[in-house]
């Protein structure tokens, strides 16, 4: 199956000059989603790893359902004040604006490895920005699993500069 096949890509969304590549059509068709999810199983059994984390929010689709399948906690990186107890926080730069993102105090103790899953990897600011969310914790990054990188951008070029394991499944042009 080829999961690029479930991705539909939809012109001047959010604003004119971005293609946005949508995986709502992916995640609606329960083989795609089923074969996407197991692909992302395999490629996290190459790491050691205690907790899953992934960004808001379709990042949540897919590593809720491997956290499931692998039996590891799940981590919610989520946007500003979205989460209620005491939080570690980042600003960071988006393709096409500025965003923050945080993680409960208490999600990642010291020492422990965690996997971070998202839909897309576009420039990486996103990316790096959780890793750093990772590391304020005083734990390290396993991997990143992306399903789409949009590798034209240089997100996944950005982190592996950086020391990080990355991982996609599915790769497009970002224009």
């Amino acid at each position: 199956m080829d999961l690029k096949d479930y991705i539909r890509s939809i012109p001047d969304y959010p604003k004119k000059g971005i293609l946005f590549r949508d995986i709502t059509t992916l995640i609606k068709d329960k083989d795609a989603f089923s074969e996407c999810v197991n692909q992302i199983v395999e490629k996290s059994k190459k790491y050691n790893f205690d907790k899953i984390a992934a960004i808001e929010s379709r990042g949540f689709v897919f590593a809720s359902a491997v956290s499931y399948i692998l039996k590891k906690p799940f981590i919610m990186l989520r946007k500003k004040n979205k989460l209620p107890a005491d939080v570690h926080s980042i600003d960071f730069e988006l393709e096409y604006g500025t965003a923050t993102i945080e993680v409960h105090k208490d999600s990642i103790n010291i020492n422990e490895n965690v996997l971070i899953i998202d839909d897309l990897i576009a420039t990486g600011g996103t990316a790096e920005a959780a890793a750093k969310l990772v590391e304020m914790s005083k734990a390290k990054v396993s991997a990143f699993i992306f399903v789409i990188n949009l590798f034209d951008l240089g997100g996944c070029e950005t982190l592996k500069k950086k020391g990080y394991k990355i991982e996609n499944l599915i790769e497009f042009p970002g224009h």
